[in-house]
């Protein structure tokens, strides 16, 4: 009977264990953060997460695939029921393999990330384009464009107004200035926009050169995409979740690592945006463009590409945002959870069976003397 109960408690201690490590710890963890005005219920609140990788049929072991994904999808739906973000924005690279997937592994992708993504219908869920989305530019074709913008319903360059305050979406990987047909395309609608939004900030609608454009909130955008603008390196960037030294000061291949200058002039001209956020670099990093732009470079949210990943609340209004960095359970921490529970259920049933054997051989000696009688 005590046997019995012994090992009942065995295996309810490991159930512990593994519940409070994929389960209870994210709540644990991310339940220590807050939006940066826990006071303003009339600001936009976004959540803005990166470069998740989503693991295809090619690259990746099955169980790292479903190792990361449980993870990002506990954190992700923990995230949605602590803070309730009234928008969700993901800064591209939402799978790995996606410039190369055939039909049929695209759709299995899609339907794995709308599981792990998953959102309530007051909570709105924006795309942005990556280049493991649809291939470097070299590699980007019309078709992979075009599918990932039906799957997730977006366009290359737009603007999304909520409650007055502008986000300007902007497919980075076409940003090549090459004038090849999509980027092209990218780079006219990306003048119209910031023709529309300028007239509209600076009041000039009767204009005649400022007529029959689409009209905004006469705010500063925040500008959202993929790629970083341009910087040498990471020489700069500072923090628990910037590059490792032996990378931050390896130079920056323009069009690659970051856009290029041309490009990024381009963008802060036409648009003087009052925040960039981007991801692709995978670490943390904040940059001040021309002494009045800021930076913010989102780490990945995928384990796999960090021990420390990391999501942004922003709160925003018309004139003012704040931001707030959200840090996941390290992978480190919930190994350690595992091993240091393994080894004291390893001790506790040693010294049980050593205590066992102990009764065992006192009750043997007992019988013995008690024949020998």
């Amino acid at each position: 009977m005590a046997s019995g109960r012994f090992a009942l408690s065995l295996i309810l201690a490991l159930v512990a264990a593994f519940i409070f490590s994929e389960y209870m710890i994210y709540y644990a963890v991310i339940s220590q953060c807050s939006w940066p005005d826990s006071d303003s219920h009339s600001n936009v609140r976004a959540l803005f997460l990166s470069d998740t990788h989503l693991l295809g049929a090619i690259r990746g072991h099955w169980l790292d695939k479903l190792r990361r994904e449980w993870q990002m999808e506990r954190a992700f739906q923990t995230s949605l029921w602590l803070f309730k973000p009234e928008v969700v924005f993901i800064l591209g690279d939402v799978f790995d393999e996606g410039k190369w997937s055939s039909t049929e592994d695209w759709e299995d992708d899609v339907k794995r990330f709308k599981q792990i993504f998953r959102h309530p219908s007051d909570t709105e869920l924006v795309v942005l384009t990556g280049n493991h989305d649809i291939g470097f530019h070299h590699e980007m074709t019309p078709q992979k464009l075009e599918r990932f913008e039906q799957v997730f319903n977006v366009t290359s360059a737009r603007i999304l107004t909520i409650r007055e305050v502008n986000f300007l979406l902007v497919n980075s990987v076409a940003l090549h200035g090459d004038h090849c047909l999509i980027c092209q395309r990218v780079e006219n609608e990306l003048y119209k926009l910031s023709h529309a939004l300028n007239c509209s900030i600076q009041g000039s609608h009767h204009d005649d050169h400022c007529k029959n454009t689409e009209t905004f909130a006469p705010t500063a955008p925040i500008l959202l995409q993929h790629y970083p603008l341009y910087r040498v390196s990471d020489a700069m960037c500072t923090g628990v979740d910037a590059a490792p030294l032996n990378e931050r000061y390896q130079l920056f291949q323009e069009q690659y690592d970051v856009i290029s200058q041309v490009a990024s002039k381009k963008l802060l001209w036409w648009f003087r945006p009052r925040l960039i956020l981007s991801g692709h670099t995978h670490s943390g990093c904040e940059v001040l463009h021309e002494n009045h732009y800021p930076e913010i470079s989102v780490p990945s949210f995928n384990w796999r590409n960090r021990n420390n990943p990391s999501f942004i609340l922003g709160s925003f209004s018309r004139s003012d945002f704040h931001l707030s960095k959200c840090f996941l359970p390290e992978e480190r921490s919930i190994l350690t959870i595992y091993c240091g529970s393994a080894l004291t259920i390893a001790l506790i049933t040693l010294s049980h069976l050593k205590i066992f054997r102990r009764a065992l051989q006192f009750t043997n000696s007992i019988l013995r003397k008690h024949k020998t009688l």
